[in-house]
C-alpha cells in the first residue's frame, strides 16, 4: 500500500484572489496549522518582491518541523534559483518548483517558447536547481490541454535532468473522472521515467468534479495531490483525506494527514481566513498573541543563540543590531539570570534601529461614551509643523491607531501587540510593545506611561518613525 503526499496550495490560490488577503502573520499562523496537521507539503507564493518575499520564506521555513516547504520559480532562470534558495534554505524539507505551463497557448502567451525550446528551458532550470537540493519538482501546468506526444517528452526530460516529484495539472477543470484516469494512465504507458518518481496531480474544480478526479488519479497511480484545506476552486484537503481514511483498501493508499483533528484545524484555518479588519479596527484579526512567552534565555547563551531566538520572534536584524541587542540582553540577564521572549521583544524594541524621530507626540484626547464609539484626537509634531486627525474605533488604543495611521496615511500590518505593567500600585506603570511590519520586515517599539492607551500610542509612534527612517534611506 503506496502513501500518498497531499499538498496544500491555499495560499497560492489566495495571492491570486480579490476575496481574500492574508497578513505576513497570517501566513505564518497558517503554515503552522498545516504542519502540525501532518500534511506532507506547504506549498506558498515564490518570490516577485524580493525584500517581502524573502522574508516571508525565510520565516515560513523557520516555522515548519514537519512538512515539505515547497516554492516555485517565478522565472525560470538561475537568477531566480539563486534568491529563492537564499530564502528556502534554513528549511528542514526545502523543495524548488520548476513551473511550465505546456499548453500551446499558454506556452506561447506565458513564456514566449516554442516547444522545442520549452523543453531546454525546463532542463536547464532543473539542472541548475540541482545544485541546491534533489528535491525538485516539475508542474506541467494546463497539462490536459497540451499536445500528447509534446507532454511525454518534456515529462521524460525533466526526469531525466533530476525532478523527484512530476505534477501534471488540470487547470481548466474541464475533465470527466473517467477522462482523468485515462489520462493518468496514459502518462504512465508512454513516460517509462515516471515509475522512479512520485507523479502529482492537481484539478480545478470547475465542474464540481475534482475531488472525485483526484480519487481516479490516486487509483491510477498518482502519489502526490494538490489540495486547499479552505474551500477553493481545487480538490478538498479534508474531503480527500476522509476518503483516503476510509477507503485505504479502494484506493491502495494512506496518508500522514491527522484525520482525528481535521475538522478542528480547518476550522480554525477558516476563522484565520474570513475574520479581517473593520473599517473602525486598526489591528488586523490574531494581532495580540502570547509568542514568545516560552522563550527563556539565560546569561550564559551567546550572540548566536539569542539572534536565533530573535529570528524566531520575526525579527530580521542586521548585524549592527545583533551587537546592540546582545549588549543590551548581557547587561540585563547578568542581573534577573533569565531573560523570556517577551524581555527579548522589549530589549529590541529599546535596542535596535535607533533612530532619530520623525514623529513626536504632541497631544491626545480620548472620549469614550455607551451611545457613540470611542474616539480619539491624536496630534503629532512632524519638524514644525503639527498634524491631528479624529477617528472612531471599537476602542481606545485602535481609534488612537487609526487616528494615526489616517495622519501618516499609511497602513502598516499590526503582527503584535503586549501590554505589561512594570510598578505597582496606584500610580503603577505601563509597558507596551507594538511590532508592525513594513514590506514583510519586522519593527518593534517599546512605549512607557501611567496608562495603556499612553503607552501603546508612543510605543506605535516609536515602531513608526523606524519603518520611516528606512524608507527614506532606502
Amino acid at each position: 500500500m503506496k502513501e500518498v503526499r497531499i499538498s496544500d496550495i491555499s495560499m497560492k490560490l489566495f495571492s491570486n484572489s480579490k476575496e481574500v488577503s492574508l497578513t505576513f502573520k497570517k501566513k505564518l499562523e497558517l503554515v503552522k496549522l498545516l504542519d502540525k496537521l501532518s500534511v506532507a507539503v506547504i506549498e506558498t507564493e515564490g518570490i516577485e518582491q524580493e525584500k517581502s518575499d524573502s522574508l516571508r520564506i525565510k520565516s515560513m521555513a523557520l516555522a515548519v518541523k514537519n512538512s515539505v516547504l515547497a516554492v516555485p520559480l517565478t522565472q525560470m532562470s538561475a537568477e531566480c534559483a539563486d534568491k529563492t534558495w537564499e530564502a528556502l534554505k534554513e528549511a528542514k524539507n526545502p523543495r524548488i518548483q520548476v513551473v511550465a505551463a505546456v499548453s500551446p497557448a499558454q506556452m506561447e502567451y506565458i513564456h514566449h517558447l516554442k516547444a522545442d525550446k520549452m523543453i531546454t528551458k525546463v532542463v536547464e532550470t532543473i539542472e541548475y536547481c540541482k545544485k541546491y537540493t534533489d528535491n525538485i519538482e516539475f508542474i506541467a501546468d494546463d497539462a490536459t490541454r497540451s499536445d500528447s506526444e509534446f507532454l511525454y517528452n518534456i515529462i521524460e526530460a525533466a526526469i531525466n535532468a533530476g525532478a523527484t516529484t512530476v505534477t501534471v495539472s488540470d487547470a481548466a477543470g474541464t475533465m470527466l473522472p473517467r477522462e482523468f484516469s485515462d489520462f493518468i494512465e496514459n502518462i504512465y504507458k508512454n513516460v517509462s521515467a515516471l515509475k522512479d518518481v512520485t507523479l502529482g496531480i492537481s484539478c480545478s474544480n470547475d465542474l464540481s468534479m475534482a475531488d472525485a478526479c483526484a480519487v481516479v488519479g490516486i487509483i491510477a497511480g498518482a502519489g502526490e495531490v494538490k489540495t486547499s484545506a479552505y474551500p477553493l476552486s481545487c480538490i478538498s484537503l479534508p474531503n480527500i483525506a476522509r476518503i483516503i481514511a476510509s477507503k485505504e483498501d479502494v484506493c491502495n493508499a494512506t496518508c500522514t494527514v491527522r484525520t482525528t483533528e481535521l475538522k478542528r484545524v480547518c476550522s480554525q484555518i477558516q476563522w484565520l481566513v474570513e475574520v479581517g479588519r473593520s473599517a473602525q479596527q486598526a489591528f488586523d484579526s490574531s494581532s495580540i498573541s502570547a509568542e514568545g512567552a516560552d522563550i527563556v534565555l539565560s546569561a550564559n547563551d551567546d550572540i548566536d543563540a539569542v539572534a536565533k531566538i530573535a529570528t524566531k520572534l520575526g525579527y530580521d536584524l542586521s548585524e549592527e543590531d545583533k551587537v546592540s541587542v546582545y549588549k543590551a540582553f548581557s547587561r540585563i540577564a547578568s542581573k534577573k539570570g533569565t531573560i523570556t521572549g517577551y524581555e527579548l521583544d522589549a530589549i529590541i524594541a529599546s535596542s535596535a534601529l535607533q533612530v532619530p524621530p520623525t514623529y513626536t507626540i504632541d497631544s491626545y484626547l480620548i472620549t469614550m461614551g455607551d451611545s457613540v464609539g470611542t474616539t480619539a484626537l491624536i496630534k503629532l509634531r512632524k519638524g514644525e509643523e503639527v498634524f491631528e486627525n479624529v477617528a472612531i474605533g471599537d476602542g481606545p488604543v485602535d481609534a488612537a491607531f487609526l487616528a494615526i495611521e489616517n495622519i501618516t496615511g499609511k497602513h502598516y500590518e499590526l503582527d503584535d501587540f503586549k501590554i505589561k505593567a512594570v510598578t505597582e500600585g496606584a500610580e503603577a506603570m505601563g509597558e507596551t510593545i507594538v511590532k508592525l511590519r513594513s514590506e514583510g520586515k519586522l519593527f518593534s517599539g517599546r512605549g512607557i506611561s501611567v496608562d495603556v492607551v499612553g503607552s501603546s500610542i508612543r510605543a506605535y509612534v516609536n515602531a513608526l518613525n523606524k519603518i520611516v527612517y528606512e524608507e527614506c534611506e532606502q
